[in-house]
């Protein structure tokens, strides 16, 4: 059996609709990029086998954030996404 990859592959995806310059798009997904960088440390510290294979963040919103703005809502869903990891490994575990 294939052993876990050592971090998630992760995908950042900004709608060309929504932002029609590339520019735009870029520097959205830069900035996501670099929060992501700077809170992946939740992750990190999962067991492999409980951590994620993939996870793509979308970008919703109608205009473009500050960095303060986007760094929050990152830290906040990587934490959501730990204690979801830790909770499907402690059902699997108690199975």
């Amino acid at each position: 059996m294939q052993s876990p990859p050592p971090l998630p592959q992760v995908l950042f995806s900004v709608s060309k609709k929504q932002f029609k310059k590339a520019v735009d798009r870029n520097l959205i997904r830069r900035r996501c990029r670099e929060s992501y960088r700077l809170n992946k440390e939740p992750l990190i510290s999962l067991p492999p086998e409980s951590r994620p294979s993939y996870i793509a963040f979308l970008y919703l919103a109608k205009e473009i954030t500050t960095y303060d703005v986007i760094e929050k809502a990152m830290a906040q869903s990587l934490k959501r996404l730990e204690k979801l990891s830790l909770a499907i490994q402690k059902n699997q575990s108690n199975s």
